[in-house]
């Protein structure tokens, strides 16, 4: 039974006045620790509590105000309080306790928390209480424990406070969690029921932290029982079953939340005529409640009937069968068992996908509130926390994708690792009622507590004997010692559209603090930006104050720029000098390559091109050259095309082509001169005459009309690459558009607008007086048939043709025709001007998405003589409903993974790189496919399979 908890409305009195303190010191032990936590026997404890700071909305605390009250009356002691503004209760509140409210905690022996604590923010030779996540070896927090131990603090875990005889955990959140982690559970529930387009009652169910108290939630959960029990539930998914797994706090919790609703409970032998009864009227006023256990989902390999004891030890001899028995069943999974493991899974990614690809099953498996939240644990698939900001992500096991679009398919997962503080003031009350006696122990001395005891991990800069076993955990170096012991930090200049994929990748994981540092007509977007993330704040950062970018690269670990590329050299200049990493996604500038020598005298990495192209372009294209050597094969051909374009049910205009940013980089793209080989020959384009030499066809697939320019100095990349372009036929890169968006552009360059001299600009004018000004037409009213004839005499063909009638219609999509040509445009330069109008009526509309395709051919030539043409391609579109493009997700994760890497010192190699060589191209390939974005590679025996021999060239 959930009752509701409500604060006292009662007056309490004023700072408290400390009474003789009463001591209790137990046999010698404290005493014995006089040097090593400055606290001599038979004087005053005093506690501390600590402000918690993992994320915003931790806003948990370890003991009330109420408990502090009776713990200085009945103690003596003396209380601390670190002051916060997003703890539940006020800083006011604690101080009316007989608290005293300050930021130092250097007085306190002992000092309390709930998560972990950053070890920068360790005081040493106290004694900690807190949830360190340690004890069971977690990689990520040894650097933590080590921190513990170096700084001679005596470690207290909460998950170690058990009872001496039962062994069962005393100071614990598990009920929170399970009653948080079943309302978010329905309220994800009744979202993707409406994403897959049906009303349902769970629609009216918010997340666990927008109700006050459990009160209120219980008033929500009785309202949408009697709408459940009034109007049904949708009858495309009935019968609609909950399968409940675990035993403990965490389950007990989620029961009590889901047990306010109208249900029946139900047996496993039921589970087949129920469904097979499903149009049942009772079904559909009713939810169903399955409670299983190891019993009901495990089976003997070799046959014979289950052994609790024999499982327990020889877990090796079993094997889950719930993906078989009792998953087709299940609407929805609530999982809080606790798993090792040496035990079978639950569900594995094939078990998942087995089950997406049955039609039957469509209504199945549409959600698991994954409360355990143990990743890539009993459910396989299960990849990481989600957190309350962004609550849910879908596996779509079939087609190896996570994403975040409710509408695609997928089961919908939530695995928040911080649900009690969802529910912050029933919880703490809880965990504190749980921790006073101990609590009051440590404030009276009495460190021979039983519970106190049994829960310290390290004490004395040493591993308590239950725990010496993870001293195998720590990296050895002097002793044990881990050789950085700080939080993860990153600084991210630059706030626009990549930043957002990149940034909710690194806080995946908790062990890393962002940086988001931006210009200050940015801010209020980095701030944006910074608030959908745990760990994550937005800064001021000008790049042109010295002092201010010295003083946050100093700061970070790792510095990711963003901003325009000519800034690039200063940021790294900065980070070199500070011994800092770097990451850009942009092409290693003249000035970017001089830095070469500093970075490596620095031992910095500065890892350039690893966006899409250029980036993920490299990866794929050095691990099949690099595959082809290690053959002894030659390359003897290279093509690589790629596009950012739009989706072709978006292409609605005479371009083919839509902006997500400012177009006046793709415009100054065209004015670059190329130079390429193909078939044996070496062609160059002259600056200005890359439009009007295009590919007219590229034809990667038969459904997309493509056609192609040139990019720059292809030759470049042979040395690059590391192969010797004069054993090459064919070495190109190029840029894939939708057939007839060259002859546009190639139409404007010839009228001039593109062009960048001053004398070009528009002052405070409108969109068809630039058109006018720029082919030199009266600017008073539009007149079409005199516009179409100087388009005509200046481009060297007929009013009546094609092109004309094209641009006519372009000049109307820009904004230089029609009903919004009278809008004012000031600009220094006609191209500036162009970008102005493309930028305003070229947009992404809602709903509307992009498209991004990369596609690598190979002519290999094997050591038998034999001609293999390979290819490695990669599709990717925009989320129509999420609005994450294409192009964001394809430049930001891949140069977040490289950051990840250098983080986790994956990469050695120093100075000004690219993603080149195999440590860096091997596990960022591995983890984007881990994102979903996979290569397709084929091979076909052949020359005349190849693409340079099909490739239209004017």
């Amino acid at each position: 039974m959930i009752s509701a908890l409500c604060a006292s409305n009662g007056k309490l009195s004023m700072r408290h006045a400390w009474p003789a303190p009463v001591l209790r010191f137990g046999r010698a032990r404290l005493a014995t620790q006089t040097t090593a936590y400055g606290k001599p026997p038979n004087s005053p404890m005093v506690l501390g509590i600590r402000r918690e700071d993992k994320n915003r909305w931790e806003r948990r605390v370890a003991l009330t105000p109420a408990h502090v009250k009776r713990l200085i009356k009945e103690t003596g002691a003396r209380v601390l309080v670190q002051p916060s503004n997003t703890r539940i209760f006020n800083n006011a509140s604690f101080e009316r306790a007989g608290a005293i409210v300050e930021e130092d905690l250097s007085k306190a022996d002992a000092i309390l928390g709930i998560k972990e604590v950053p070890v920068d923010k360790l005081i040493p030779n106290k004694t900690y209480l807190i949830f360190s996540h340690t004890h069971k070896g977690q990689e990520y927090n040894m650097p933590s424990l080590q921190a513990f131990l170096d700084q001679n603090i005596r470690l207290i875990d909460y998950e170690l406070m058990t009872d001496p005889e039962s062994g069962k955990r005393l100071v614990l959140f598990g009920t929170h969690a399970g009653y948080a982690g079943m309302i978010d559970g329905l309220h994800g529930l009744g979202q993707r029921l409406l994403a897959l387009g049906y009303n349902s009652p769970l629609i009216h169910m918010g997340q666990a932290h927008v109700y006050p108290n459990l009160e209120c939630v219980n008033t929500k959960l009785h309202h949408v029982g009697d709408i459940i029990s009034d109007q049904g539930l949708p009858d495309a998914f009935a019968p609609m079953v909950f399968t409940f797994t675990g035993s403990g706090n965490v389950t007990r919790g989620a029961r009590a939340i889901f047990d306010k609703l109208p249900h029946d409970n139900i047996s496993m032998e039921q589970l087949p005529s129920i469904v097979k009864d499903r149009y049942n009227q009772r079904y559909k006023n009713r939810l169903l409640a399955l409670q299983v256990n190891a019993a009901d989902y495990v089976e003997r390999i070799e046959g014979g009937q289950y052994d609790r004891a024999e499982y327990r030890e020889f877990p090796d001899r079993y094997r889950s069968v719930f993906a078989q028995k009792i998953a087709p069943y299940t609407t929805m999974l609530i999982n809080g068992i606790y798993w090792e493991s040496r035990f079978p899974r639950l569900m594995t990614t094939k078990d998942l996908a087995d089950i997406q690809r049955r039609r039957d099953l469509r209504s199945r498996m549409l959600a698991i509130a994954d409360i355990s939240c143990d990743i890539g644990g009993s459910l396989e698939f299960m990849s990481h926390a989600s957190t309350i900001d962004s609550p849910f992500f879908y596996v779509d096991a079939v087609n190896s994708v996570e994403h975040k679009d409710i509408e695609k398919p997928g089961v919908q997962i939530n695995s928040i690792d911080n649900l009690p503080t969802e529910l912050p003031f029933e919880a703490s009350k809880h965990f504190g009622d749980s921790l006073y006696p101990h609590a009051k122990a440590l404030a009276l001395g009495n460190l021979s507590d039983t519970v106190l005891s049994r829960a310290i991990i390290c004490q004395n800069g040493q591993l308590e004997l239950p725990h010496k076993h993870l001293e195998k955990n720590l990296t050895k170096a002097h002793g044990i010692r881990v050789a950085d012991t700080r939080r993860k930090r990153v600084l991210l200049a630059g706030s626009g559209m990549v930043s957002q994929p990149l940034v909710d990748y690194l806080a995946r994981t908790r062990d890393t603090d962002i940086t988001v540092g931006t210009a200050s007509n940015n801010l209020d977007e980095a701030r944006n930006l910074a608030y959908q993330f745990p760990n994550t704040q937005a800064t001021l950062l000008d790049i042109s104050d010295t002092t201010t970018l010295n003083n946050n690269v100093k700061g970070s670990d790792v510095v990711v720029s963003l901003v325009p590329a000519p800034l690039h050299p200063q940021i790294a200049e900065t980070a070199i000098r500070n011994g800092k990493h770097v990451v850009t996604a942009s092409y290693i500038s003249d000035e970017m390559a001089s830095l070469d020598r500093k970075a490596k005298d620095a031992s910095v990495t500065v890892l350039n091109e690893i966006g899409l192209d250029p980036g993920i372009d490299h990866c794929s294209a050095m691990k099949i050259i690099d595959e082809a050597k290690a053959q002894g094969a030659t390359v003897r051909s290279f093509i690589s095309w790629c596009g950012g374009l739009t989706a072709p049910e978006n292409s609605t205009n005479q371009l083919g082509y839509k902006f997500s940013w400012s177009p006046r980089g793709v415009m100054t793209a065209g004015l670059n001169a190329a130079k390429f080989k193909i078939n044996k020959q070496v062609r160059e384009i002259p600056s200005g005459a890359l439009f009007g030499n295009a590919f007219a066809q590229v034809p990667l697939y038969p459904g997309f009309a493509f056609e192609g320019l040139a990019n720059r100095d292809s030759l470049q990349y042979a040395d690059i690459y590391g192969l010797k372009l004069d054993e090459m036929d064919t070495m190109f890169r190029g840029t894939l558009r939708f057939q007839g968006y060259a002859e546009i552009l190639d139409a404007l360059l010839k009228l001039g607008f593109l062009d960048l001299n001053a004398s070009s600009a528009i002052q405070q004018g409108t969109g068809f007086q630039f058109l006018a000004q720029t082919i030199g037409v009266a600017s008073n009213q539009p007149d079409l048939p005199q516009i179409a004839e100087v388009l005509a005499q200046k481009l060297g063909t007929t009013t009546s043709s094609t092109l004309v009638s094209r641009l006519l219609l372009a000049f109307e999509e820009f904004g230089m025709l029609g009903s919004n040509s009278h809008l004012p445009l000031s600009a220094p330069t006609a191209l500036d001007a162009l970008s102005k109008c493309l930028q305003s009526s070229l947009k992404f509309g809602q709903g509307e998405r992009d498209m991004v395709c990369l596609f690598h051919e190979f002519g290999i030539e094997n050591p038998d003589g034999s001609y293999d043409v390979q290819t490695s391609s990669l599709v990717a579109y925009g989320g129509s409903e999420s609005g994450e493009t294409a192009m964001a997700r394809t430049v930001g994760v891949p140069a977040a993974i490289a950051t990840r890497l250098l983080l986790e010192n994956k990469i050695q190699t120093r100075g000004v790189i690219r993603p080149t060589i195999p440590e860096i191209y091997q596990p960022l390939l591995e983890r984007l496919g881990q994102m979903g974005m996979h290569f397709t590679e084929t091979s076909k025996n052949g020359v005349h399979n190849s693409l340079q021999q099909r490739m239209a060239w004017n």
